[in-house]
C-alpha cells in the first residue's frame, strides 16, 4: 500500500494536545466499479496540510471507498501523533451519521470497516462533521488521482500528486478551517466549548451503555438457548460500531442534530429515501429435482444426500442458460450438499466462474423424518409434527428447528454480503434457506415459512442496501423451465 505523504507539524504549547483535521473521501466509477479513496490530515489551527494518503482499491462501492478513506486518514493522523484530538470532516452523510452514533450500522459489509475506523483512536478523541462536497475537494481530488493511477495499472504516488495545487489548498490560503475552533475560525462558525465537549462525551458514553446493554441482552438469550420471535431483531453486532463511535462535531444550524425524536431514524428507513448506492443482490436458486422431490419426501441435510435426477440435470442447465442470458451474476455460492453443488457447477461453468461452498446454506436436518412423506410422519410422530408446525423453536424428531436454521442462514448471509458488497451473487441452496431469506427481507415472522411455495430450480432474488433495508425482488420464478 502506498504510504502517506507527511510534513512536520508545528509544535503545540507544552502540555497541550495537538488537534488534527481529517478530510476523507472515496468514490467508485460504476458503484460498484473501479474505486479509490483520498485523505488529508491538516493542522486544525493553521489549515496546513500535514499528510496525504490515497489508494486504488479495485472494484468496490462508494460507501466502502468512503470508509476506507476515513480509515486511511485516521491512521495517517495517528502516525503523526497518537495522542492527538481529531476532527473528521466528510461529505458522506452515511459515514458521518453512522460513526457519530446517530444511525445504526445495519449493512454487514459496513460493520467491520466502522469497527476498524473506531479502533484507531479512543472514541473520546474523535468527532465527526458533515461538510458540503465543495469543502472536500482536496480529498476528492486525491481519490480521483488514485482511481486514475489504478486504471493505468499503477499505484498512486505522493510525489506525483497535484491535488493540493489543483484545489488551492495551500497553508497560506487556509489560515483556519470553517466550523473548527482555532486562532482564525471563520466568522459565525461555532467553536467547541467546554459545555459542548462535555455533551459530546456524555453522548459517546450513552452510546457505549446502549451497546453494552444490547450485548448483555443477546448473551442472555443465547444462554437460554432461545431464538427471538423476530428474525430481523438487532444483534450485538449491529451495536458494536455505535459503542466505539465518537461524539458529533458541533456544526452550523443546517448540520446540528435535531431534537430527540426528530432526527434520522435509528432503524432502516422504509419507502423512498436517500440514494444508498448499488445494493448487494442475492439471486437464490433452489437446486434441481432429485429422485425424492416428486415423491414429496423430506430431504434435508441429515439424510442420504441424493444426486440430481435426469430431470434435475435438465433443470440445472435451463437455469444456467437463463442466468447466462441475464449476464449479471458475478459470484456463485453453494450449499455443500451434492444436489446444490451439481446445480451450481452447471451455472458456474456456463458463466466461467468458480463455486464457493457455504456450509450454513445447507437444508434443515429433518432427523428421523428424512426420506418420509408428510403422511408417514403424521402417522409415526404425530405429537412432534404438531409441535413443529406450531413453533419455529420445535425440531423434527432428532432434527433441527427452524429457529436454528434461521440463525445460521442469517449468519451465512451476513458473511456473503460482507465478502461481496455491491455485487450480484448467486446462492444455490434449498427450500428452507430461500424461504428464510425471503421472510427476513419482508420482516415476516417465521410462521410465514409454511406459507410459501418454492419449486425445484426456481429463482428468487433479494437486494440489500447500505442502510439495512432489503427488498424482495423475485420469488419462485420458473419461467426458464417452461
Amino acid at each position: 500500500m502506498p504510504g502517506p505523504r507527511q510534513a512536520p507539524g508545528s509544535p503545540d504549547s507544552p502540555g497541550s494536545r495537538r488537534t488534527f483535521v481529517v478530510e476523507a473521501d472515496g468514490g467508485s466509477r460504476g458503484n460498484p466499479g473501479p474505486a479509490g479513496y483520498g485523505a488529508v490530515v491538516r493542522d486544525a489551527g493553521t489549515g496546513r496540510t500535514l499528510s496525504e494518503a490515497a489508494e486504488y482499491i479495485g472494484t468496490a462501492t462508494n460507501n466502502v471507498a468512503e470508509y476506507r478513506g476515513l480509515i486511511a486518514g485516521l491512521r495517517a493522523a495517528h502516525a503523526l501523533d497518537p495522542q492527538a484530538l481529531v476532527r473528521v470532516r466528510m461529505d458522506s452523510k452515511l459515514v458521518v451519521e453512522q460513526m457519530s452514533g446517530r444511525w445504526k450500522i445495519k449493512h454487514p459489509a459496513m460493520r467491520p470497516l466502522a469497527l476498524e475506523a473506531a479502533s484507531v483512536f479512543p472514541p473520546e478523541s474523535v468527532t465527526y462533521q458533515w461538510i458540503p462536497r465543495e469543502e472536500n475537494k482536496h480529498a476528492d481530488r486525491l481519490a480521483n488521482e488514485a482511481m486514475d493511477a489504478g486504471r493505468r495499472g499503477q499505484e498512486w504516488r505522493p510525489a506525483d500528486s497535484t491535488a493540493e495545487l489543483d484545489t488551492g489548498a495551500h497553508a497560506d490560503t487556509l489560515p483556519g478551517l470553517p466550523g473548527l475552533p482555532g486562532p482564525s475560525t471563520a466568522a459565525g462558525a461555532p467553536a467547541a466549548t467546554p459545555e459542548s465537549s462535555a455533551e459530546a462525551r456524555a453522548a459517546a458514553r450513552a452510546a457505549v451503555r446502549r451497546a453494552v446493554r444490547e450485548t448483555h441482552r443477546t448473551a442472555s438469550a443465547a444462554e437460554r438457548g432461545a431464538g427471538t420471535d423476530d428474525p430481523t431483531a438487532l444483534t450485538a453486532a449491529d451495536e458494536l460500531p455505535v459503542e466505539s463511535a465518537g461524539p458529533v462535531e458541533p456544526a452550523g444550524p443546517a448540520d446540528r442534530a435535531a431534537p430527540a425524536g426528530q432526527g434520522e431514524p435509528s432503524t432502516p428507513q422504509v419507502g423512498w429515501g436517500a440514494d444508498m448506492g448499488t445494493p448487494t443482490t442475492l439471486v437464490l436458486l433452489r437446486h434441481g429435482e432429485t429422485p425424492l422431490t416428486p415423491l414429496k419426501r423430506f430431504s434435508g441435510s441429515g439424510g442420504t444426500d441424493p444426486e440430481l435426477s435426469a430431470t434435475g440435470l435438465r433443470q440445472a442447465e435451463a437455469a444456467a442458460s437463463a442466468l447466462a442470458a441475464r449476464g449479471t451474476v458475478q459470484h456463485v455460492v453453494s450449499s455443500p450438499l451434492v444436489r446444490c453443488r451439481r446445480t451450481a457447477r452447471a451455472v458456474a461453468d456456463r458463466l466461467g466462474l468458480g463455486v464457493e461452498v457455504e456450509h450454513d446454506l445447507r437444508e434443515a436436518d429433518f432427523g428421523a423424518w428424512e426420506g418420509l412423506t408428510f403422511a408417514e410422519v403424521r402417522e409415526r410422530y404425530p405429537e412432534d409434527l404438531d409441535a413443529w408446525l406450531a413453533s419455529p423453536e420445535a425440531a423434527p424428531t432428532g432434527g433441527e428447528s427452524f429457529a436454528s436454521v434461521i440463525r445460521r442462514v442469517e449468519a451465512a448471509r451476513d458473511r456473503i454480503l460482507a465478502r461481496h458488497a455491491g455485487r450480484t451473487v448467486l446462492l444455490v441452496t434449498h427450500v428452507t434457506p430461500v424461504k428464510v431469506l425471503a421472510c427476513t427481507a419482508l420482516g415476516a415472522p417465521p410462521e410465514a415459512l409454511f406459507r410459501m411455495e418454492l419449486s425445484a430450480a426456481s429463482l428468487s432474488a433479494v437486494a440489500y442496501y447500505a442502510d439495512g433495508n432489503a427488498s424482495l425482488r423475485l420469488l419462485n420464478d420458473t419461467g426458464h423451465l417452461r
